[in-house]
């Protein structure tokens, strides 16, 4: 052996040992993982009870024997550290505030179980699955604007007004109208509120809606304590370069805010953005959930 060859082997002498070493530490009782594959998750609802089944459900929640093994969007394939069979929940997730760093599992959505039999280094297959919400769930307020009037109110000094979409129109989302709100020079601003009361209620709140709209525009709360009424902006939502969106609005920590607050109404404002002449900002399907207070 020459002394250059020897050399090579001495250089390459500790890696080879990293390799062996590295190679025994996995060899003994090794976990190999099973996989569990989800597609998405869909809704179906009682429209006349429910309203629409439009969803955005981003992410799965999967408890494993009722232990929380992690969040995931969908679609989804990730391992399990277990085998044989095991009792497995999956809580359909959204974007709360429709902010990706605020995840959550929705709790108005019913959880999904199956009873799913884990065999290592091979992946069970669900699909797609279906939720439906929760008996619970109790709908405060519902505006999908194919009734006969509008639940929705124009406040004082609001020169732009919401309207229902003509029908067959290629603006409508959902249904035979959706509702509509055009600013121009002229009609700049507008606000409107619910045209109900709600009572504060001691359990969460959600504003569900699709929205599609080419002006910024505010979804906020006005709360009440007998005359005294507080106004509170929660969100801006931006433009959607003409497409609609589904969005899950938390109310819950504004309602609860203020000292002595007992009722609220939701409200929904604009101010024509500058750089355009005219503009427009579309709804539909607006529902407030909550669980019904004894």
């Amino acid at each position: 052996m020459t002394y250059r060859t020897l050399l090579r082997c001495l250089l390459f002498l500790p890696v080879l040992i990293i390799l062996m070493v590295s190679c025994e530490k996995f060899s003994g009782d090794q976990s190999i993982p099973a996989y569990l594959s989800i597609d998405s998750i869909y809704l179906t609802t009682d429209y006349s009870k429910q309203g629409t089944n439009s969803q955005n459900i981003t992410d799965v929640w999967v408890y494993v024997d009722d232990e929380l093994l992690g969040a995931y969007e969908l679609p989804a394939r990730f391992p399990v550290l277990k085998s044989g069979t095991h009792t497995v929940k999956l809580w359909p997730g959204i974007k709360k505030n429709g902010i990706s760093a605020t995840r959550i599992g929705y709790e108005y959505y019913v959880p999904i179980q199956k009873n799913i039999i884990f065999k290592e280094d091979s992946t069970c297959q669900l699909g797609v699955l279906k939720t439906t919400y929760q008996t619970p769930a109790f709908f405060a307020w519902m505006e999908d604007f194919d009734g006969a009037g509008c639940s929705l109110d124009s406040t004082q000094g609001s020169s732009a007004y919401i309207e229902k979409t003509p029908s067959g129109s290629p603006l409508t989302f959902q249904g035979a109208h959706s509702g509509i709100v055009a600013l121009d020079s002229l009609h700049d601003y507008f606000q409107c509120q619910t045209h109900e009361v709600y009572s504060i209620p001691s359990s969460s709140v959600f504003l569900e809606m699709n929205f599609n709209t080419t002006n910024t525009f505010i979804v906020g709360v006005f709360t009440y304590a007998g005359i005294n009424a507080i106004q509170t902006p929660i969100i801006t939502l931006n433009r959607t370069n003409g497409n609609w969106k589904k969005i899950y609005i938390d109310l819950t920590t504004t309602l609860n805010a203020y000292t002595g607050m007992s009722s609220f109404r939701v409200y929904l404002g604009a101010l024509k953005n500058s750089d355009v002449g005219e503009s427009y900002i579309l709804f539909d399907n607006f529902k407030l959930v909550t669980r019904k207070t004894n």
